[in-house]
């Protein structure tokens, strides 16, 4: 709230017409109650603090920094969504991938929004919100490629973001110390060095890898998906524990999923209906 400044009472005023003339001036300083907001959740107070999210903004569609600087894209405007309906505020921090988690854990940012698969390992040191997409591993390689199935880039030079599922999936293809793995900050990074013919394919996620290679059709990409990678899921971060925020996040997801705007969300960055 904010600060309140009292009158001061040390001159007695004689005038009765000008003391209630007072008194009904001081009544109207007096600041409402907060007021439910117009999503139905209870409005944060005004000196509430706002949360602070960190993302790394590299992996469009889920999240990148347009020409202002600004971080965008579905991951981005999930969490906007999420935190109205909750009630609570956020801002966006670019937060590299390799030091996100550390972020996370040292109380440096409340919440993590950055294409994370939830995964056992994960959840033994961080709390996840309900999953809020669906994604599978995705193998890209120039259009005159002979491989139609993971197994066959066994024996080829292939780009990954270090750190990322489609690292881990490769590591155990070809071992995780191979020197035909070859691990970039970004996939878009791994996939301009599959254009340039560094490396021979790339493994990462179906969403960025789809929408990569819509936008840059001169590259010649292709994609070749396996039934052997699972399904995976994204969730919401929290530090391990808290349970408060955690619970106003999936009452957030539960609320944007319940009235369409999760559904609106989606196609505007996936042009397809929610899955």
């Amino acid at each position: 709230m904010p600060h309140r400044v009292t009158i001061n009472r040390r001159f007695a005023l004689t005038a009765a017409g000008l003391f209630a003339a007072l008194a009904i001036a001081g009544c109207d300083k007096q600041e409402p109650a907060s007021a439910p907001s117009a999503t139905g959740a209870p409005a944060a107070p005004a000196a509430a603090r706002v949360l602070v999210v960190g993302t790394d903004a590299a992996y469009t569609p889920f999240e990148s920094q347009n020409d202002k600087g600004e971080i965008v894209g579905f991951d981005v405007d999930v969490v906007k969504a999420v935190a109205q309906k909750a009630g609570f505020e956020v801002k966006f921090v670019n937060t590299p991938w390799e030091g996100i988690f550390n972020a996370l854990d040292q109380g440096d940012r409340d919440l993590l929004v950055s294409a994370i698969t939830v995964t056992d390992e994960r959840r033994q040191t961080m709390d996840f919100s309900q999953p809020y997409f669906d994604a599978r591993q995705l193998i890209a390689v120039k259009s005159d490629s002979p491989v139609t199935k993971f197994e066959d880039i066994k024996n080829m030079k292939v780009g990954v973001q270090n750190g990322t599922t489609g690292d881990e999936v490769v590591g155990k293809l070809l071992g995780k110390s191979s020197t035909a793995i070859k691990r970039f900050e970004s996939t878009p990074l791994a996939l301009k060095e599959l254009e340039a013919g560094g490396v021979q394919a790339v493994v990462a996620d179906n969403g960025v890898v789809v929408h990569y290679i819509a936008n840059n059709t001169a590259g010649g990409f292709k994609t070749v998906s396996d039934a052997g990678f699972p399904v995976e899921k994204y969730g919401i971060a929290v530090k391990k524990g808290n349970a408060e925020l955690l619970a106003r996040i999936n009452q957030g997801l539960e609320g944007i999923r319940a009235d369409g705007t999760y559904a609106k969300i989606y196609a505007s960055h996936f042009g397809a209906e929610a899955k």
